[in-house]
């Protein structure tokens, strides 16, 4: 198949961040089917060093709170840094943190399981993408914090890596914008 008839070129060339969504969101079930097809990432034994925890509802509040209570003094108890916090984790009507939960093994180091994990949540975003959602992945200082593991559930030997922020896409994002070309000098190489 020739470079520009391949659907899934064609998938990755037009994925974008959106940063704003709307409230509808894929139901559990949906999510499930894109959380299948995402599994097939490459994962060294076959670990499946990850999870996903979704977040909807109270629960992204609950998860802004624990980003609040993370800050540092005094934003952890003024009453706006909370709500803006809290704010924050609103802005879509799902969340999905991705969790790097780590197997223990001899042959797969952690920064691999690390890998695998996060190649879940680029793959699970390329689906959730070309399946019509709009997607952001969100990071921050905050992230691995002790308040923000407790509010997820981690065990001790778990890291959070982020969210995806999901939700229905905007009328105006629909349309393809074509991104600028990389400069492949320093990017690409042969030896």
């Amino acid at each position: 198949m020739a470079p520009e008839q391949h659907p899934a070129l064609d998938a990755v060339r037009s994925r974008r961040s959106r940063s704003k969504v709307t409230d509808l969101a894929p139901t559990h079930a949906e999510l499930a089917e894109l959380v299948q097809a995402a599994a097939g990432v490459a994962d060294h034994s076959k670990l499946r060093p990850w999870r996903l925890v979704e977040l909807r509802g109270d629960a992204r509040a609950r998860v802004g709170e624990a980003l609040a209570a993370a800050q540092s003094a005094p934003e952890r108890t003024d009453e706006r840094a909370i709500k803006r916090q809290v704010a924050k984790t609103e802005r879509a009507p799902l969340l999905i943190a991705i969790v790097s939960s780590p197997v223990p093994s001899l042959k797969v180091p952690l920064w691999e399981q690390e890998a695998t994990a996060s190649g879940v949540a680029h793959v699970l975003s390329l689906l959730l993408d070309e399946a019509g959602w709009g997607v952001l992945w969100r990071t921050g200082l905050l992230t691995r914090s002790a308040e923000v593991a407790r509010a997820h559930r981690l065990a001790p030997n778990e890291v959070l890596l982020g969210w995806l922020y999901v939700g229905g896409m905007r009328p105006d994002d629909r349309e393809r914008k074509d991104r600028s070309p990389i400069d492949l000098q320093g990017r690409l190489s042969e030896l």
